[in-house]
């Protein structure tokens, strides 16, 4: 046992110095292209952040465990939005660009419905729901991309060949910097939280936790570190809307690229660890609560352009609550 622990140190130490680097890395980038921070979070940022969820989903799934696959991908948008989003609203509620958050959203509450409908309706999620997310994810990549160059305000070439022959060696050399920051941090990161949930994983297997519970919490929240630690970050460094667009853009993710890849590469069926009132609990616990956790971050942020502390606090409430009837179910 004291390996797995001297493993979760390490894997620690290592998401907190990737996210210093990632964080300042994309902010870096942000303020050479003149980009919103919270769209810089919702796509390179959250793509970052989202690697351990693409890498443990897809494991998972080429070896048969869907549970695991589809526990981690519910699993980590609750613990995004109603613990990691939520303490950083609750310490530190700030500001919100509804122009910047109008399209993740969309699209995220898009992947929901799809997701609802495979599971309510289908009862599993196959090969074609697996495309659907994939190709949802990659118009939602063109749109992203169109709307940062559109926002640059990107000019003729005529009128821009002045400012290209001032660029010194000092500036490319920066974003250079900036570059190599981004990457070297998301890598970091992603093999900290690899340390961290193999070696949780061992420890909770030993006292007997179901693969689907492992999926929704330990799993779950080891992967969302990443984003834990991008959030803490950004709130220590002042960029709080680099990590309200990271939460958003992660979760949004986390349907459409980490449930996208893992379908397509396995189709599996609903899960099932438990029933209430002869209902899977995934359909009466877990999606709703994915789905309510969501709405309760966008919906009044949307409407005031600002967040709320009283969103953080309820968040958290429903996250302790989650947690509680996971284990108890």
């Amino acid at each position: 046992m004291l390996i797995p622990i001297l493993l979760l140190i390490v894997g620690f130490v290592l998401l907190i110095k990737g996210g210093d680097w990632f964080v300042d890395g994309a902010t870096g980038i942000a303020r050479r292209f003149h980009l919103p921070e919270i769209l810089i979070g919702a796509t390179v940022v959250s793509i970052g952040t989202t690697l351990p969820e693409v890498m443990v989903s897809a494991g998972a799934a080429l070896q048969g465990s869907g549970s695991i696959a589809y526990g981690n991908a519910i699993g980590s948008i609750i613990c995004n939005t109603s613990l990691i989003a939520a303490l950083t609203i609750a310490i530190k509620p700030g500001p919100a660009s509804r122009k910047s958050m109008k399209l993740p959203v969309i699209f995220f509450f898009f992947a929901t419905a799809v997701y609802l409908f495979s599971a309510y309706i289908i009862g599993e999620f196959s090969l074609t729901i697996g495309i659907v997310l994939l190709c949802t994810f990659a118009v939602y990549m063109v749109l992203t991309v169109f709307s940062m160059k559109k926002g640059t305000g990107i000019k003729e070439q005529g009128e821009n060949d002045l400012e290209v022959e001032s660029e010194d060696s000092e500036k490319k050399s920066s974003l250079l910097k900036d570059i190599i920051m981004l990457v070297s941090g998301a890598a970091i990161i992603a093999v900290g939280a690899d340390l961290l949930v193999d070696n949780a994983i061992i420890i909770a297997e030993k006292f007997g936790v179901s693969e689907k519970v492992i999926g929704l919490t330990i799993v779950a929240v080891g992967t969302s570190l990443p984003e834990f630690v991008t959030a803490v970050t950004s709130l220590i460094k002042g960029h709080g809307s680099l990590s309200l667009g990271n939460i958003i853009g992660a979760n949004l993710f986390n349907l459409v690229l980490v449930s996208g890849i893992a379908v397509t590469l396995n189709p599996f069926a609903l899960p099932e660890s438990g029933t209430i009132a002869g209902i899977n609990s995934s359909l009466v616990i877990d999606l709703p609560i994915m789905l309510g956790a969501m709405l309760i971050l966008t919906v009044p942020t949307l409407i005031k352009e600002k967040l709320s502390r009283w969103q953080g606090i309820l968040l958290l409430g429903i996250y302790v609550s989650f947690l509680a009837f996971s284990f108890l179910i």
